[in-house]
């Protein structure tokens, strides 16, 4: 049994982690900063209040655990949906510090529990915002390219010592989230929500968006024994994308 800690894990793509790590028979441990919504969690899970770039927080719920063996480090917010020139500096801070602090303060606390056991996996979630760019959402792109670069040096630094770290690039996935930033592109564009859907979907292979549950079965792989020399991947779960820049 391995512990893991997942940031924002109680709902969307976190909730769906957890629920893989416990099926696969993992002790689960959660952070989010919605007390509400971790009150819905399972009770065999560690639930804890905490916001993702509130350091002493995050330091100390990881000095709680004691042992860390795998950490998914998937807080994240959309951002603003807007022309770079109309995009508050405000907004543009809280998406990167959310969206690349958060992963930052998780990473900082987490991997020294691993050096000292000599082994652990790293998990960012970054977006194929962070492969392609997307227009409209400067500030999570840039944020998301970021978690990449993140990772690529948390696996050169961490590779010594046993422990992997790779980012996983959700597509569009079901959800609130993509929602919501699907009802902002569609008053940016004068569109329907579902001509905005139908464009994401047609710049995938595979014309559909992606499940939270395709995402939470790659993190269980890369935190698998399977995964222990996989490291400095960037891997896409997104139906192929084709096409950034969705059109109808």
């Amino acid at each position: 049994m391995k512990k893991v800690l997942i940031t924002a894990g109680a709902s969307g793509i976190g909730r769906a982690m957890g629920a893989a790590f416990e099926a696969a028979g993992h002790e689960v441990w959660v952070t989010d900063v919605n007390a509400a919504a971790l009150e819905g969690l399972p009770r065999a899970w560690r639930c804890h209040q905490a916001d993702a770039v509130d350091e002493a927080a995050m330091a100390a719920v990881i000095g709680q655990m004691g042992q860390i063996d795998v950490l998914c480090a998937n807080a994240g917010i959309a951002g603003p949906t807007a022309q770079i020139e109309d995009i508050d500096i405000a907004d543009w801070r809280a998406c990167v510090s959310v969206n690349l602090e958060g992963a930052f303060i998780a990473a900082k606390h987490a991997t020294p529990l691993m050096k000292a056991a000599g082994r652990g996996a790293v998990v960012l979630t970054s977006s194929t915002a962070g492969i392609y760019g997307y227009p409209n959402r400067a500030p999570y792109a840039a944020a998301k390219w970021a978690i990449i670069g993140l990772m690529k040096t948390l696996a050169m630094e961490l590779g010594p010592h046993g422990i992997g770290a790779n980012a996983i690039c959700p597509g569009a996935v079901e959800g609130e989230r993509m929602e919501g930033v699907l009802a902002r592109e569609a008053a940016a564009k004068g569109m329907t929500r579902d001509q905005v859907y139908d464009g994401y979907a047609v710049g995938t292979s595979m014309r559909r968006f992606v499940e939270a549950e395709d995402i939470a079965n790659m993190a269980v792989f890369l935190g698998s024994d399977g995964a222990r020399l996989v490291s400095g991947q960037v891997i896409a779960v997104d139906g192929h994308t084709e096409n950034p820049d969705p059109k109808v």
